[in-house]
């Protein structure tokens, strides 16, 4: 990557203690191990990755709404650095300005009692970002407008409208403070199909418009094919691929990323019924395999994929895999 990165975890892992007895050491859940990214500004980097994966586990360690237990994050805009494991009160505030979350759910993200106008000026408040009510309401009007809301769509409540509308309000709120940061995960999973496309423009043109950096979160990998430039796909809790989008739906190299691939629906009748079918469930992150983590359900294990796990290495330009047998599939 020639570009500085906006944002950077290194060797990042999440843990969660769960209880257990009183003797012995207490189990925990490894949400995210050891993950290495980089997000250059201005980017829509994918995510994808099965449901348990520790896709969301890893975007909000990168908003600093999960514990971070190993490795860092780092945030540098030009203007200001952060390293997350070690935010003060003080820079946490500021973060919470420039990084931001747009949840899945619109029905569930808004409250029922407050109107339109408070739930996008709530962060402005909070934060204390405007010294008046008339401030207040300016910058909500004009990030409502970039929103496609208009002056009549404040006064309302959430129940008047439709999902589509609803998430459009959950972006005004998630864009008001000025950030530079988003995560989106899954933010169009609960909409109809011909409402996310939508959606999924107008996070393009605001984009494009503020010079936001998205990290997208999705299970969806038709979405992040029509959005994403970059996608790294996720296996619990262990980056397996990362490359530029067109590069990864070309030529995937790992085989849960061959797999998850080849189930995206495909209008070619020559394409069907080539489905990799992946054999039973994601392991338990608490409990996981030794070795590659993959291992087992990859129908190409052999005895070192079950006793060592792979390292992230380069197969080409910015295309980076956890794979022993790559180089060997790749003629497969």
């Amino acid at each position: 990557m020639s570009e500085k990165p906006l944002i950077t975890a290194k060797n990042l892992s999440v843990h969660y203690a769960l209880r257990g007895g009183l003797i012995g050491p207490k189990p925990f859940v490894r949400a995210v191990e050891n993950v290495n990214i980089e997000i250059a500004p201005g980017s829509f980097y994918g995510l994808v990755g099965e449901s348990g994966s520790g896709k969301t586990t890893l975007g909000r360690a990168m908003l600093q709404a999960a514990p971070i237990s190993q490795g860092d994050v780092l945030f540098d805009d030009g203007e200001v650095e952060y390293s997350l494991k070690n935010l003060g009160k003080k820079e946490l505030k500021n973060y919470r300005k420039l990084a931001q979350l747009i949840f899945q759910d619109p029905y569930a993200a808004l409250s029922p009692r407050m109107t339109v106008r408070d739930i996008i000026a709530e962060p402005l408040e909070v934060m204390g970002l405007t010294k008046s009510r008339a401030e207040t309401d300016e910058r909500v009007r004009k990030i409502a407008a970039k929103c496609r809301l208009n002056v009549e769509h404040l006064r309302r409540f959430p129940h008047a409208f439709s999902g589509g509308q609803r998430q459009r309000i959950s972006i005004a709120r998630a864009l008001v403070s000025g950030p530079k940061f988003i995560v989106a995960d899954e933010s169009v999973a609960a909409l109809d199909v011909s409402i996310q496309a939508d959606v999924l423009n107008l996070l393009k043109a605001i984009q494009k418009d503020m010079g936001l950096t998205f990290l997208f979160i999705s299970h969806d990998l038709s979405v992040v094919a029509h959005v994403c430039d970059h996608v790294a796909v996720m296996y619990l809790g262990r980056l397996v691929e990362t490359a530029p989008t067109r590069t990864l739906f070309s030529g995937p190299r790992h085989p849960y990323t061959k797999a998850l691939l080849s189930a995206i629906p495909s209008l070619d009748p020559d394409d069907r019924g080539k489905a990799q079918k992946l054999e039973g469930e994601i392991p338990s992150p608490t409990n996981p395999p030794p070795g590659c983590k993959f291992q087992t359900r990859c129908p190409f294990a052999v005895d070192r994929c079950r006793v060592e796990e792979p390292l992230l290495e380069s197969a080409g330009t910015e295309h980076n895999l956890a794979c022993h047998r790559w180089e060997e599939l790749a003629s497969l």
